[in-house]
């Protein structure tokens, strides 16, 4: 049975404040927990889950030495961030940023004020797919460990190195990787020449890069529009991107 400490505990980590004290964050689901014991286990703090899910999965978990507790699922649904709770829930150390001194090499992302949870997910999640070696975030950017980015981007926030910080000051000590800047008055990626020793910019969902970052920027790119829409979701403009990048710009 849980403790009205512990209920309160994990309730707090719903709120970014609670989780930059705790140094933790949540995870919740089948998907994504099991993908965190396959990928990356020493960051699971505790496991609360259901009886049956316990049963399942009792080899591993012995295997690995996780920490694990049954709850009921009234238990469930009180601590859980989901509007429909799923078996499981574990607690998560959050993960060390990568060095940002030393990328001399390598297909980065930089994501300048992404306020989008599910965005942001789904674009850690994409990256993973991509190989890339890491996203460089400004510090206004959707928290990595806030729910929604959690549940969508699956396991791969575990094997994403992320960082958060100031843009200006990464590009302006930049003097290894081009710098591609998605805008709509760019050229087009297709005709572009590409390398994969690069950072791509990738600007707010609405407002795109901010202006002060421009200048910074080598080749703006655009992907072609044939259509009417005003413009492409980020997530889905990421994984076009990394596409043509990754083949060398040809799809």
């Amino acid at each position: 049975m849980l403790s009205k400490s512990t209920i309160k505990y994990i309730q707090s980590l719903a709120d970014k404040k609670g989780r930059t004290k705790a140094n933790c964050f949540i995870a919740e689901g089948p998907k994504i927990v099991e993908g965190l014991i396959e990928l990356n286990d020493n960051y699971i703090q505790h496991i609360y889950a259901l009886p049956e899910w316990i049963k399942q999965h009792k080899i591993i978990l012995e295997k690995k030495q996780i920490k694990v507790d049954a709850i009921t699922e009234i238990e469930l649904e009180k601590v859980s961030q989901l509007n429909t709770p799923n078996q499981v829930l574990a607690l998560v150390k959050q993960f060390k940023p990568f060095d940002i001194s030393i990328i001399n090499n390598g297909l980065y992302l930089m994501l300048d004020g992404i306020q989008d949870p599910g965005n942001m997910g789904t674009i850690i999640r994409t990256a993973d797919w991509f190989g890339m070696e890491g996203i460089i975030c400004s510090e206004d950017c959707v928290d990595m460990y806030n729910s929604k980015v959690v549940q969508s981007s699956m396991a791969s926030i575990a094997t994403i190195k992320v960082w958060y910080g100031n843009l200006i000051d990464i590009l302006k000590n930049n003097s290894a990787l081009n710098v591609y800047g998605a805008v709509l008055n760019g050229e087009d990626i297709r005709v572009v020449k590409l390398t994969e020793n690069a950072i791509i910019v990738i600007g707010n969902e609405s407002k795109g890069i901010r202006e002060n970052l421009l200048s910074y920027i080598d080749q703006p790119i655009t992907i072609p529009k044939f259509g009417k829409a005003e413009s492409l979701n980020a997530a889905v403009a990421t994984g076009i991107l990394f596409s043509y990048f990754k083949n060398n710009g040809s799809i």
